[in-house]
């Protein structure tokens, strides 16, 4: 019989990973106060419930895919109100430690253990089950998690005691905030230069100049088309402010984190926010005053 799997938060990640999930064979349970999130999952082949305390009854994992540290508080309490002994709760938003730690020691009286699992990778790599997961908690709760890791992620790592996987997470996502930009600025330089920018995509992306965030997110910049985002500005934001004071926390120097961050103010404050990070390649352009012709977007997609 197939496991029950809960999923609180059916945003661009939870919802990527209630639909792979039901592809790899798991009976997929999902709330979101959203009700269009949730008839979204139901069409995907899982089934939608009307609360997260019903997550915690039913379900023999549940993975909890949410927007903020108030909303993690919130959940946290409904789930530990139903939940059962020894219940793993898989946490994978990017938020703060100390929220994270409040959530635990709620669900942790209650009997069930929080593990702190954030996700790298954008919601178009989650689509693809192309994320890794940075676990970190009890490793006998995390190994009975893996096939579930399995069913929506291409690798897992087991990084420690609880807490370890968001410092992992602010790493990566420091780098990813970096070669965000660098690749925008790449590609804005190319441009003014007068060439293709999907030469330029095929062409850098294929050598020593290339990163991740260039091929998964030169293709928008090649387009000039951030709409579809996978990650949105004004979300983005949110990641930014909890890795620059993580980093002060510990006392550390971010220069180059600290220069990237403009770009995507400039690009919130330009009316962006719904679109794509990919966007501080518009910002950019601006900045160069650089004026792609109509023609020339729509062949680039």
């Amino acid at each position: 019989m197939a496991r029950t799997i809960g999923i609180s938060g059916l945003g661009i990640m939870g919802s990527a990973m209630g639909v792979n999930l039901v592809r790899a064979g798991f009976r997929v349970l999902g709330y979101d106060p959203l009700a269009a999130a949730r008839r979204s999952l139901a069409r995907a082949g899982g089934a939608a419930v009307r609360s997260n305390g019903e997550l915690a009854r039913r379900c023999e994992v549940v993975i909890t895919s949410l927007p903020s540290a108030a909303a993690l508080a919130s959940v946290a309490q409904e789930l530990a109100k139903t939940a059962r002994r020894g219940l793993p709760v898989v946490e994978t938003s990017t938020l703060p430690i100390e929220a994270k730690e409040g959530a635990r020691r709620v669900l942790a009286r209650a009997g069930a253990t929080l593990l702190d699992c954030p996700l790298s990778g954008t919601g178009a790599q989650a689509r693809t089950k192309d994320l890794a997961v940075y676990a970190s908690g009890p490793r006998a709760a995390v190994r009975r998690c893996v096939p579930v890791f399995e069913g929506f992620a291409r690798a897992n790592y087991y990084v420690g005691a609880f807490g370890a996987g968001s410092k992992m997470k602010f790493v990566a996502n420091l780098l990813v905030a970096i070669h965000n930009v660098a690749a925008a600025e790449a590609m804005v330089l190319a441009m003014k230069a007068g060439l293709d920018p999907a030469q330029v995509y095929k062409v850098v992306g294929d050598g020593a100049g290339g990163s991740r965030m260039f091929q998964v997110r030169g293709p928008m910049m090649v387009a000039g088309d951030y709409s579809d985002a996978t990650m949105k500005v004004e979300v983005w934001q949110k990641d930014m402010a909890i890795i620059g004071d993580f980093a002060r926390e510990v006392s550390c120097p971010t220069p180059l984190f600290q220069a990237s961050a403009p770009f995507y103010t400039a690009a919130l404050a330009a009316g962006r926010g719904k679109q794509d990070t990919a966007a501080v390649c518009a910002v950019l352009e601006e900045m160069a005053g650089l004026k792609r012709m109509p023609a020339r977007r729509k062949a680039a997609r």
